[in-house]
């Protein structure tokens, strides 16, 4: 009877959800909140609701011995992707035994996963918002489960949510398998996990879920659900906890614009928290603006006829109007962080050579430079190139015309008039009677200490203190370093685990690096930047290229200013390093079996053929062809979406000739990357990010040594299809 009660609630709720006409204010009245599991949902069950396109989102949730860390990504308007870590304690509690590791005494199990979801629809007038997820599509499987659900908003406060779900999600009062039996999935003895198991999607029982979402004000919100998800493994044979009813309640508070909170009764038994964070890369936080210094005025020439006398050419054979000019540039520049490295001109046209460590827009940096270039150069210039300059390089070269600035600076629409009439082209060659760099460019010392941290594990690794320098000895050779002082960890907490896998451990050591060097030269090199020939560049590092890897790194691109494609090629003779963190080669090392110790030395020949290719609106692929720290042969996969501001968000893949058992636990090397620039966070004008790469499980194939300043990206920035990205801000 009770069965039927239930049947005929969610039977209501999803005719609800079809039925009834929705309030179009509605939907950007009422935003979509987040699950337990990170993704748009109500608690433990998912909505049909979509983020907004490029919302990044960071979510911790917690109820008796389950947490969840997920981070998501509105990828496309209509899909989302989800990257999580679960940890389940008390998993022995019941058996003593983890099917995972035999003979255990863990006390917690950590299940890694990756969640797509589609929109199928948007909500309208009569049309709900219909999604179809796939949870756990690329991990063990172990949380697998898939679903069809749809959300309709009513009014400005009430949501209605009801869905069918299959694996986890129809393991709770199944109405039968309507697509058939599913697959037996993944057999911990057996497997390593990372399989694309498409023929158990949408099979087995099926159930149904649903609940109820009311906004009490701006801030309160209330939140009941029905769950389909039987937890049979936790609250069965692991006896974790006790499942006593598939009813959910919480209550959530926004707080701000970024963060949601929340308190929950979870399964009649538990008792649960979450808390969301939410960013929309293309909006920076709070009210303000990046803060600096405005721009000045352009400077508009007298017309030729009412004063010829400053149109004379003769100015160009003054012995000291190089030093002047040059003089008078630095003064406009160097409040905005801009630094000249090379001056010229002819009467009719000026090159100057910039080095730009502040500003983070290159198109804001042309347009200052522009300005500058209109206020002190003598009439008689028509011609401005301006050459973008990293680590000795010339990067391109952006021309304008000086009559189309004065012309266009107060005309509507004056960013797009101008790009249209500016053109990008390879640096070439300096005009002649350059005086080189600035006084004190060359050499140079900077240096820099940061806050840092280490990762070993999930939820295990260290804090500390982390100091980065760099000598600039004189254009393109730069000698660079940087150390890690460990001040507190939890690396007694990383246990060693055989996972299988039977390659050299180039990466999966990592955990031994940290734990021994707790003190650590992380990077020693010198390094030699150039470009020898017309959309040709080149790099070559020597030192202590990495934490774990030293050696020799060459690289090779090819890049036009205003192509959308780049090709490369890089080779490696790399030879590991010792786990204390100084400066030796080679380690002592247990057996992952077990055995004696034995002193372990590793040398590689790497190289790859590289592609990278802007696919425009901000999505970026790059393929990367060759062999591996560890010998194996194959390729990397890598798409980014990249924001105009520098947000970067990515995922890659690698896929080589190693073997899902040679490689362990994985099956393949996988992750996320993130990139944000410290100035949408801080608001002052800086071009310094923070980076992070985020992987399931760090495994040694598909591993390549990881050597600062590639040519990409700090090429391609002052090219056109990324100074375009923020042209609008060329005559801020």
């Amino acid at each position: 009877m009770a069965s039927k009660r239930r049947s005929l609630l969610l039977a209501t709720l999803g005719a609800s959800v079809f039925l009834f006409p929705a309030a179009q204010s509605s939907r950007a009245e009422m935003k979509p909140s987040l699950s337990f599991s990170g993704v748009p949902g109500l608690i433990d069950m998912p909505s049909g609701d979509t983020m907004a396109d490029g919302i990044f989102s960071i979510s911790t949730s917690a109820f008796g011995p389950v947490s969840r860390a997920t981070i998501s990504f509105q990828i496309t308007p209509w899909m989302a992707g989800s990257f999580r870590l679960q940890n389940t304690r008390k998993w022995n509690a019941a058996t003593g035994v983890d099917p995972l590791i035999p003979d255990s005494v863990y006390s917690s199990y950590n299940d890694r996963s990756f969640d797509l979801r589609f929109r199928l629809a948007e909500e309208g007038v009569w049309m709900p918002a219909v999604t179809l997820g796939l949870q756990d599509f690329l991990g063990t499987g172990m949380n697998s489960a898939e679903y069809l659900v749809a959300t309709r908003t009513f009014g400005d406060r009430l949501k209605v949510t009801g869905g069918v779900g299959w694996g986890r999600l129809g393991s709770y009062n199944s109405f039968g398998a309507p697509f058939g039996e599913r697959p037996p999935g993944f057999d911990p003895a057996t497997d390593t996990g990372s399989e694309l198991n498409a023929d158990t999607w949408f099979k087995g029982p099926a159930a149904a879920f649903g609940g109820l979402e009311y906004r009490v004000n701006d801030r309160w919100t209330v939140k009941a659900e029905y769950s389909s998800d039987a937890y049979d493994l936790e609250s069965g044979e692991k006896q974790t906890f006790e499942r006593g009813s598939p009813w959910n309640f919480g209550v959530e508070y926004q707080w701000g614009d970024y963060a949601r909170i929340g308190a929950y009764s979870l399964y009649g038994e538990e008792f649960g928290l979450s808390f969301h964070l939410i960013m929309d890369p293309k909006r920076r936080p709070g009210t303000i603006g990046i803060l600096g210094s405005g721009p000045v005025p352009v400077g508009h020439r007298p017309s030729r006829a009412a004063n010829p006398d400053a149109w004379d050419k003769g100015w160009v054979t003054q012995p000291d109007a190089n030093a002047l000019l040059r003089k008078n540039l630095s003064k406009y520049l160097e409040k905005d962080g801009i630094l000249i490295e090379d001056f010229a001109y002819t009467a009719g046209t000026v090159q100057i050579r910039i080095r730009n460590s502040t500003i983070d827009a290159p198109s804001q940096a042309v347009g200052r430079v522009a300005r500058a270039l209109s206020n002190v150069m003598p009439a008689s210039v028509e011609t401005f190139e301006i050459v973008p300059v990293v680590r000795g390089m010339a990067a391109s070269k952006i021309t304008i015309r000086r009559s189309d600035l004065e012309r266009l600076e107060y005309t509507p629409n004056a960013g797009a008039v101008l790009r249209e009439r500016i053109a990008y082209s390879d640096a070439g060659g300096m005009i002649p009677g350059s005086l080189g760099p600035d006084e004190g460019l060359y050499p140079k010392f900077r240096w820099r200490i940061m806050p840092g941290y280490r990762v070993s594990a999930p939820a295990r690794g260290d804090i500390g203190i982390r100091a980065t320098a760099s000598y600039d000895i004189a254009p393109g050779w730069i000698v660079s370093g940087q150390v890690y002082q460990r001040v507190a960890d939890n690396l007694d907490k990383v246990f060693v685990i055989d996972k299988g896998g039977s390659l050299p451990p180039v990466r999966s050591d990592v955990r031994d690096y940290n734990r021994e060097g707790a003190f650590a030269v992380e990077r020693a090199t010198l390094a030699w930047y150039a470009h020898p020939m017309e959309n040709i560049y080149s790099r070559v590092t020597v030192g202590y290229l990495e934490r774990m890897h030293g050696g020799v790194s060459g690289e090779i691109m090819w890049k036009p200013a205003n192509s959308r494609l780049a090709l490369g090629a890089e080779l490696n003779f790399t030879k590991q390093r010792n786990v204390d963190g100084g400066f030796g080669f080679g380690y002592m090392r247990e057996p992952d079996g077990g055995g004696p110790e034995y002193f372990y030395e590793h040398e590689a020949v790497t190289g790859h053929l590289s592609a990278w290719y802007d696919f425009g609106n901000g999505y970026l692929g790059q393929l990367d062809v060759g062999r591996y720290l560890a010998g194996d042969v194959g390729a990397t996969l890598t798409l980014d979406r990249e924001f105009a501001n520098g947000w970067k968000v990515g995922a890659f893949a690698s896929f080589t000739d190693a073997s899902a058992q040679e490689f362990g636990e994985g099956s393949f090397d996988k992750g996320v990357r993130l990139t944000i620039p410290m100035n949408w966070m801080l608001g002052n004008p800086t071009r310094q990010e923070i980076s992070q790469t985020i992987r399931p499980l760090q495994r040694d194939g598909g591993a390549r040594v990881d050597v600062d300043g590639r040519l990409y990206d700090l090429i391609r920035d002052y090219h056109s299809d990324r100074v375009d990205d923020q042209w609008d801000r060329v005559w801020r």
